[in-house]
């Protein structure tokens, strides 16, 4: 029995399909399989069932998975040991991101690149999902760190995060629109009622505040479009075709684009850096996490003092920044 057939079987377990295993562990799909079987042989029991739509560990698999996690965390305990006494830091680090939480006052690839030059070692899978699949990634231990949306004031259980985007969600307009009439600056929801909306797919923080506010105001909302970047969206509401429902637009608007802010109930948009309360469980993610929470501290500070938008004009959006976990995971 070797661990990489260990890794593998964990690996294959996770994307529940070979293809997607063996592109994450970057070696061709036919030799994973292959050492699958061998370490069935090796074991005498089918450790995967491969019959239906997605691979899914057997009954004999499910037990052996919290063996093969243990017997990969102890090889890379002593790794980080040795580490320590050479000063060098390596290892994986998977960061999952969703659609519109890089502003333009963080520059997320600089930040990564910022950490690649330090710490040239450490390898980073940088991802794109809703942040309901990557809240139960951050808790199954697929993801180690995670930007995402925010429902919700509850801090989801085994989850800590820094709030790092917290503002009012707006109406985007085209240039004469009914409801834009002179000096107005609001929308109620209950006017939006009917009305065809622009908005993220389910799934997402924002999807999920606008669905619960309109169910706490017996609205039923009419989404016409979804698109998964805000962006998008904004140039969807430009040219006529809804009502986007999304943060107040930055520099990057489209030409015609008009915000009203929505009140009664006011929804509002949040973003997280999020990770789980025992903190990543390696010092490479560590150290990544603790650059990002500076960097975004940092980039929240910068943008704080920025105004508000009004009905005729789209403005970039201030950040309030405030921390709902207690102290921070120990980094070394």
């Amino acid at each position: 029995m070797e661990l990489r057939q260990l890794r593998y079987f964990l690996t294959v377990v996770e994307e529940a399909n070979f293809t997607r295993a063996a592109a994450r562990l970057h070696v061709a799909q036919p030799g994973v399989s292959a050492q699958i079987r061998q370490l069935e042989r090796e074991l005498g029991q089918r450790l995967l069932d491969r019959t239906g739509g997605s691979v899914t560990p057997t009954e004999a698999g499910e037990a052996v998975l919290p063996h093969a996690r243990a017997a990969l965390a102890a090889v890379e305990a002593v790794r980080d040991t040795v580490d320590e006494f050479s000063g060098l830091l390596r290892g994986h680090v998977t960061i999952g991101v969703v659609s519109g939480a890089v502003t333009q006052d963080f520059d997320l690839a600089l930040a990564l690149a910022d950490f690649h030059d330090a710490h040239p070692e450490v390898e980073i899978t940088l991802t794109e999902d809703t942040s309901d699949r990557m809240r139960a990634a951050l808790l199954g231990g697929r993801l180690d760190i995670a930007l995402l949306g925010l429902a919700q004031d509850a801090l989801p259980s085994g989850l800590a995060l820094d709030v790092v985007v917290d503002e009012p969600l707006v109406a985007a307009l085209a240039e004469g629109d009914p409801l834009l009439t002179p000096g107005r600056t609001e929308v109620t929801l209950a006017e939006l009622e009917g009305r065809p909306l622009i908005g993220l797919p389910r799934g997402t923080g924002i999807r999920a505040v606008l669905d619960r506010a309109c169910a706490d105001a017996g609205i039923r909302p009419r989404i016409a479009f979804e698109a998964a970047s805000p962006q998008l969206l904004a140039r969807l509401a430009a040219r006529g075709l809804g009502v986007a429902v999304l943060p107040v637009p930055g520099a990057d608007a489209p030409p015609g684009l008009r915000i009203l802010r929505i009140t009664e109930p006011e929804p509002r948009g949040r973003i997280a850096l999020a990770w789980r309360t025992q903190g990543p469980p390696g010092p490479a993610a560590r150290a990544l996490l603790a650059r990002l929470r500076t960097s975004l501290a940092a980039a929240t500070t910068a943008g704080a003092q920025v105004p508000a938008a009004t009905a005729t004009t789209a403005k970039a959006p201030a950040l309030a920044a405030r921390a709902i976990t207690g102290k921070p995971p120990a980094s070394r």
